[in-house]
C-alpha cells in the first residue's frame, strides 16, 4: 500500500478511537491541537504494533497537525534509519509537552545519537528541548548508561540550573533524571546529593 493511501486509512481509523472526554480534558489543560481525537496511548500503541517500523509513513504522519498522527509517527519511526537533521526538524516542530514526552519515550531514547541530542537540548533555553533532553537522559541512566566525566559535569550543571528555573515540567524532569543518575551507583549518588545540597534540595 502506498504511503498516501495508508495515511488516509490511519486518519480515518482515529474516528473509531475517538474519546471525547480525553480530548476535552486536554483542551481544558490548554493542549490545543489543530485536531485531537482523544485516542488513548494504549490504542495508539496497538495501532503502531500493527503497522511496524515505517520511515516514510512516520515522516508523512508527523507532517499532519493532528495529535494522534504525531504520536504514532514517534512510535513507528525506525531509530536506526532516521538522521539527526530529521530529529532536529521534529524537535523544532514539537507543539506540546505531551508530544515532547512521547517522542522522548517512544523514539529519542533509542536513537544511536541519543546522548549527543540530550546534552545539546538540556543546554537549550527552550523549555520543550530541555524537557526532552532530561527525559532522554533519565531513560539512558535507567538502562545503565554511564556518562563520561565531561557528561557528568555537564549534566549536573544543567540539572541544577533547571531545578532553579521557572518551568515546573522541566524542574520535575530534571529531578527525575537526577534520581536516575544517582541510581547508577554510590559515586553517582554522592555527586547528585552534593549538587542538590548546593541549592538546598534533596531526594524525596
Amino acid at each position: 500500500m502506498d504511503t498516501e493511501k495508508q495515511l488516509k486509512e490511519i486518519k480515518q481509523s482515529f474516528r473509531q478511537m475517538m474519546d471525547g472526554k480525553v480530548a476535552q480534558s486536554m483542551r481544558d489543560k490548554g493542549l490545543d491541537y489543530h485536531l485531537n481525537w482523544g485516542a488513548t496511548l494504549p490504542r495508539l500503541r496497538e495501532k503502531a504494533d500493527m503497522i511496524g517500523n515505517d520511515y516514510d509513513l512516520a515522516i508523512a504522519l508527523w507532517k499532519e497537525n493532528i495529535r494522534e498522527c504525531k504520536i504514532l509517527a514517534t512510535m513507528i519511526m525506525p531509530p536506526n534509519e532516521v538522521q539527526p537533521e530529521v530529529i532536529d526538524i521534529w524537535m523544532e516542530q514539537t507543539p506540546t509537552q505531551e508530544i515532547a514526552e512521547q517522542a522522548a519515550f517512544n523514539l529519542y531514547q533509542h536513537l544511536p545519537f541519543a546522548p549527543e541530542k540530550a546534552y545539546t537540548w538540556i543546554a537549550s533555553d527552550k523549555e520543550l528541548y530541555q524537557l526532552c533532553g532530561f527525559h532522554i537522559l533519565s531513560r539512558l541512566f535507567m538502562n545503565g548508561q554511564e556518562p563520561n566525566e565531561r557528561g557528568i559535569n555537564e549534566f549536573i550543571d544543567q540539572a541544577i540550573a533547571a531545578l532553579q528555573g521557572d518551568s515546573i515540567a522541566v524542574r520535575k524532569a530534571a529531578m527525575a533524571s537526577m534520581q536516575r543518575f544517582a541510581e547508577l551507583g554510590l559515586v553517582y549518588q554522592r555527586l547528585a546529593k552534593s549538587a542538590l545540597k548546593t541549592v538546598n534540595l534533596d531526594f524525596i
